[in-house]
């Protein structure tokens, strides 16, 4: 079977033993990711005039300063400050004046529902300086194209659907963007074949965690403990990936 560029990476997650396959392809994406920014990047000024303006979330930072790039690290870094120095600048002004306007009123409009409206709104406005995160855009659009790609395998590729009936499900949040996703792509049967597929996957193999996570709580009572530990070593981490994406290696 000749298999594309594009779909031999959504092939080889799903001949994997996982609880989302998606999550491998997102796990795989992230690391070459940070490798990217940590090396190339840094020289590119659209890239940088990126990292500048947005920065990177608490998890990509950690995973940066991880890499140990601390040179590379830190040219973003420090032009990034820059940036978020000159926005906070901007911002300083209007707050300011917003609590100046607030102590001018009188005390009747001070109180009630809508007290400090001005000073909270332009607080508010910080999200937009500390609120974005480029790793995170780039790894939202990489792995919108991955789901794109396995509907398109659903439907194009004759030996795929029994591939993916074998498999754990999803996480959550793949689920759901599956879910959202497929009716733009697949229509007709194909889509409820899909849907009936996913769903009754991802309740089978919600069902088969709940009893794992159970019995590795239960291995706990000294009754148990020469019982076989069976799946269930390692199910809370399993449990937490399936519940929140992959968050534990």
């Amino acid at each position: 079977m000749k298999q594309h560029i594009d779909t031999a990476p959504v092939w080889e997650a799903y001949r994997q033993d996982c609880e989302c396959p998606l999550c491998l392809l997102n796990a795989k994406v992230e690391a070459a990711n940070v490798n990217y920014f940590l090396g190339e990047s840094v020289m590119e000024p659209d890239q940088r005039i990126d990292v500048n303006q947005k920065g990177f979330c608490t998890r990509h930072f950690r995973q940066l300063y991880d890499a140990g790039n601390r040179l590379g690290l830190g040219l973003m870094t420090h032009t990034h400050l820059k940036e978020t120095l000159r926005r906070l600048g901007d911002h300083a002004k209007r707050m300011k004046d917003a609590a100046a306007e607030e102590a001018g009123k009188p005390v009747y409009k001070r109180i009630g529902p809508k007290k400090g409206a001005g000073v909270v709104e332009t607080a508010g406005e910080l999200e937009d300086i500390s609120g974005h995160c480029v790793l995170c855009e780039r790894l939202a659009d990489n792995m919108e194209r991955y789901i794109y790609t396995l509907l398109y395998m659903y439907k194009h590729e004759a030996e795929f659907p029994a591939l993916f009936a074998k498999s754990k499900g999803m996480c959550l949040k793949h689920y759901r963007e599956s879910l959202a996703m497929a009716p733009k792509h697949l229509s007709g049967e194909r889509l409820k074949q899909f849907v009936d597929t996913l769903v009754d996957l991802e309740i089978e193999n919600f069902e088969r965690l709940e009893k794992e996570i159970e019995w590795f709580t239960l291995k706990f009572d000294y009754r148990n403990e020469d019982k076989p530990w069976g799946n269930s070593r390692d199910a809370v981490k399993r449990s937490i990936n399936k519940l929140r994406e992959q968050v534990i290696e």
